[in-house]
């Protein structure tokens, strides 16, 4: 069944089938097909709406709406740490960017070249340093927070497939995050510079932030974005809000050497939520 899977991710036309699933997302009707979709999506993934702002799943006007649903201002309390949880999730892969690599699955790695769009030079910021991969599974609060406070600097979109992004297709798909369409940010802070690299994914059918509104898809070719030069600079606090995905995909963290430990609590499997303690800075 495994090889099936990803045989039919290779097959059918992932962007189209992801374009589709948005546009239907996005479609506000009044013969109640969106509230049962919506009631069946809670069903089958067991969606705790206990936490949401809005916990009446009635009272959204579309599913991307109910989808990234923002949560009670007391679901998710911020820890006093250094580095707090980026997002509701489960850890895919942590450690060490070991010669430019990250650990995927198995024996599969990939560089931080290549996930930074060919990027030599700031990837070579991380050479050495710490990255985290979370995976948001459907039932999570898809929005992604600041594990850190920080002033963007650049943004990068870069194309790709959409492959889904599970542990079955990270198990099997060679290089599965720095092929995926995904947006890099770019931060400085107080312990340097930080990635966070937002992943797309199959059916995911956009990629938003705070700043911007939404970025993917736009046009299929790689777009940079300089923020250093505005007149008012792009500054989020810690555990503020940074974007999130219109339907779920992965969140990769990426710090330089000597920067930041990791908890020993966060192993591959572990289950994350956003403001909780995630690392200490060094």
């Amino acid at each position: 069944m495994d090889k099936i899977f990803i045989l039919f991710q290779h097959l059918v036309p992932q962007h189209l089938l992801s374009r589709c699933t948005g546009a239907l997302a996005e479609l506000r009707n009044p013969i109640g097909l969106k509230d049962w979709v919506i009631a069946q999506f809670i069903r089958r993934f067991n969606v705790d709406m206990t936490e949401a702002a809005e916990p009446d799943p009635t009272c959204y006007s579309c599913f991307n709406d109910f989808f990234t649903r923002p949560l009670r201002e007391d679901a998710r309390p911020l820890a006093d740490a250094d580095i707090l949880c980026p997002a509701d999730g489960a850890i895919s892969q942590l450690g060490e960017i070991s010669n430019g690599l990250l650990f995927q699955a198995k024996s599969r790695y990939f560089s931080a070249e290549d996930l930074l769009g060919g990027d030599e030079k700031r990837a070579a910021q991380f050479n050495g340093g710490q990255f985290a991969t979370i995976y948001l599974s459907p039932k999570d609060y898809h929005r992604v927070h600041m594990p850190v406070a920080g002033r963007l600097t650049a943004t990068c979109y870069i194309p790709g497939r959409l492959f889904s992004v599970n542990g079955v297709t990270a198990d099997n798909v060679d290089r599965l995050f720095a092929r995926n369409e995904r947006l890099v940010c770019y931060f400085d802070t107080e312990l340097g510079p930080m990635a966070m690299v937002l992943v797309g994914a199959m059916v995911v059918a956009g990629i938003e932030t705070v700043w911007a509104g939404r970025v993917a898809p736009p046009p299929r070719r790689p777009v940079t974005v300089d923020y250093q030069s505005l007149p008012v600079p792009v500054e989020l606090a810690k555990g503020e809000e940074m974007g999130r995905f219109c339907l779920g995909s992965t969140v990769i963290l990426l710090f330089p050497e000597g920067a930041v430990t990791l908890d020993d609590a966060y192993q591959p499997g572990s289950d994350t939520r956003m403001g909780e303690q995630f690392g200490s800075s060094q």
